[in-house]
């Protein structure tokens, strides 16, 4: 197996960066410091939007040829949470029984810690000369909006001649083992809050209100009834209640409305849209059957995608079989990511550690997935850019 720098120092330096979302700078201090001397042009870049906080990110390009490989990732981190309940401090990357503990080591400065690691390996090898461009895109914004980060890092990049041929987003896509699974797209997300209103009351007296507890019910029923049975590329579609609260403390009062939150992850037969209208279509004839007052308020930033299988794909998949001997899942599986926002612009697959422990009390990484996923990201390096133009 070849070598590379020291993968773990790398990422135990990114874990004593406490980068809760969105305040990641120090963090990307750190990248930008490893990259510049090695001949990467840095930007650091910060946006910002109405009702958001502003969120730094850094693009670091080499070369400026083609083809132009990019790799994304994100520096941010979820809230630790109760600290005491760690075994020892989420932001001190203390090795333990072969494993690193800290908030991040595997979503995802391991990911970024192993790319960096790659591509300075290559650049010590006489890499330097690359027929073409590596680039990374490092948001602050994964964990937190996602409308400061990568989406707008995206649009500037196509606006100063960065777009990338291809990208890999170092996400953690293992399920069992290193390896195991690579994403070649995701399914979209449609977020939904709906409110039944009926009227409030004595409950000794129900003739005089109107109970919007069994309306809601039955509305619930029909959104929950399944949308497909999926695709040739995807599960089906899946729609999930997440909340129910009718505000009401009192046990003799029939509330006057409910609220009712759902989200929806769907495959390529939908749009957002497309999904809303059916499931308008749906309330609107349990609500003409009972007369049922509702209103649905719906959001969404992710449409589902896919990549096509070809020379990008398969030379990942051998990377991976190459260096660990499995031969991974191209799947579309798991929530959303960054790629949803890639594949406005290349060709885009996901593949990074096991995601396993992730936003978890003792977050952590095996040092030998660390070092392996290292390997792997060399060796797609190595062979990326053997290819022709």
């Amino acid at each position: 197996m070849m070598t590379t720098p020291d993968v773990t120092r790398l990422l135990g330096a990114l874990v004593r960066c406490p980068s809760v979302t969105p305040d990641a700078g120090a963090a990307l201090d750190l990248a930008a410091g490893w990259l510049a001397p090695c001949g990467f042009d840095c930007h650091r870049l910060v946006f910002e939007a109405d009702g958001t906080a502003p969120v730094d990110n850094l693009f670091a390009r080499l070369g400026t040829g083609s083809p132009h490989f990019c790799f994304a990732g994100h520096l941010d981190v979820v809230p630790p949470g109760e600290t005491s309940a760690w075994s020892s401090p989420p932001f001190a990357g203390d090795i333990a029984d072969g494993k690193m503990i800290g908030r991040g080591t595997e979503d995802m400065k391991g990911g970024v810690a192993a790319f960096i690691a790659a591509v300075l390996g290559l650049i010590d090898a006489g890499g330097a000369t690359l027929s073409g461009s590596v680039s990374l895109l490092l948001t602050g914004d994964e964990e937190g909006p996602a409308v400061n980060g990568t989406v707008k890092v995206l649009e500037w990049m196509a606006e100063n001649g960065h777009t990338p041929d291809h990208c890999l987003v170092g996400e953690p896509t293992g399920v069992n083992t290193l390896g195991d699974v690579a994403k070649i797209g995701r399914r979209g997300s449609l977020n939904g809050h709906l409110t039944v209103r009926g009227k409030q009351g004595h409950v000794a007296y129900p003739a005089r209100a109107a109970n919007p507890i069994p309306m809601a019910l039955d509305l619930i029923a029909a959104l929950t009834e399944p949308l497909d049975e999926g695709t040739g590329n995807f599960e089906a579609s899946n729609l999930q209640i997440t909340s129910i609260d009718a505000a009401n403390t009192a046990v003799n009062i029939i509330p006057g409305r409910v609220e009712i939150l759902f989200n929806c992850r769907f495959n390529d037969r939908w749009t957002s849209a497309g999904l809303e209208v059916e499931l308008r279509r749906r309330l609107n004839a349990v609500a003409a059957a009972g007369a049922t007052s509702w209103q649905l308020k719906t959001s969404s930033n992710a449409q589902s995608f896919i990549t096509a299988t070809g020379t990008f794909t398969n030379l990942v998949a051998k990377a991976v079989k190459d260096t660990i001997g499995i031969e991974p899942e191209l799947t579309t599986g798991g929530g959303t990511s960054d790629a949803r926002f890639v594949t406005k612009y290349c060709p885009v697959v996901e593949f990074g550690l096991v995601g396993r422990s992730m936003h978890q009390v003792d977050e952590y990484v095996p040092v030998s997935d660390l070092e392996t996923l290292a390997c792997v990201y060399r060796l797609i390096l190595e062979r990326y850019f053997e290819q022709p133009d």
